[in-house]
C-alpha cells in the first residue's frame, strides 16, 4: 500500500505559506511568482507532478523549505527529484545547473515557465536598469544553455 501523497491544493498551501511574507526584486509578493510558474507550467500541458514542483520550485533553493522537509515530504519522488534539479546551489556553475535540469525527466517544461514569468517585461520594467540589464542577460544565457527560445 503507499503512502497518501499531498493534494496540488496542499502544496499550494504548504508553498504559499512557506513563501509568506516574501517579496520579489519588483516589491510584489513572492507567491504572485510561484502561482505563475504552476499556471505556467499547467498551460504548458505539464502534468500534475510538473505543476507541484512548479509550486515548491523555489522553496529549498530560497531557503524557505529544507531539504530535509523535501526528503520527507509526502511527493512523488519525480516532483522531488525536479525540486532538487530546479534548486540551484549559490556558487552553482550556470552550465552544471542547466545540464542537471535536462537531465531530470519534467524539469525543463517547470524552468521555462519559471523563465517566462522572470523574464516577463512588465515584470523587468519596474527594476533598476543595471538589474533589469543583468538579469535580461542572465535569462537569455539560461534558456540558451536550456534549448529554449524566448517565450
Amino acid at each position: 500500500m503507499s503512502e497518501q501523497t499531498l493534494t496540488l491544493a496542499e502544496i499550494e498551501a504548504i508553498a504559499r505559506a512557506a513563501h509568506a511574507g516574501q517579496q520579489d526584486k519588483a516589491g510584489r509578493p513572492y507567491a504572485e511568482h510561484i502561482a505563475a510558474v504552476a499556471e505556467g507550467v499547467r498551460t504548458r500541458g505539464g502534468g500534475e507532478d510538473q505543476v507541484a514542483a512548479g509550486w515548491l520550485h523555489d522553496t529549498v533553493e530560497d531557503g524557505v523549505l529544507s531539504r530535509a522537509w523535501l526528503e520527507g515530504a509526502a511527493l512523488p519522488k519525480s516532483v522531488k527529484d525536479m525540486v532538487l534539479a530546479l534548486t540551484k546551489g549559490e556558487d552553482e556553475d550556470l552550465e552544471v545547473y542547466t545540464r542537471r535540469i535536462l537531465e531530470t525527466p519534467g524539469a525543463l517544461l517547470v524552468k521555462q515557465a519559471d523563465l517566462a514569468h522572470n523574464a516577463d517585461p512588465a515584470r523587468l520594467a519596474v527594476l533598476e536598469e543595471a538589474t533589469r540589464n543583468r538579469l535580461a542577460a542572465k535569462y537569455a544565457r539560461t534558456r540558451e544553455l536550456l534549448g529554449l527560445s524566448a517565450d
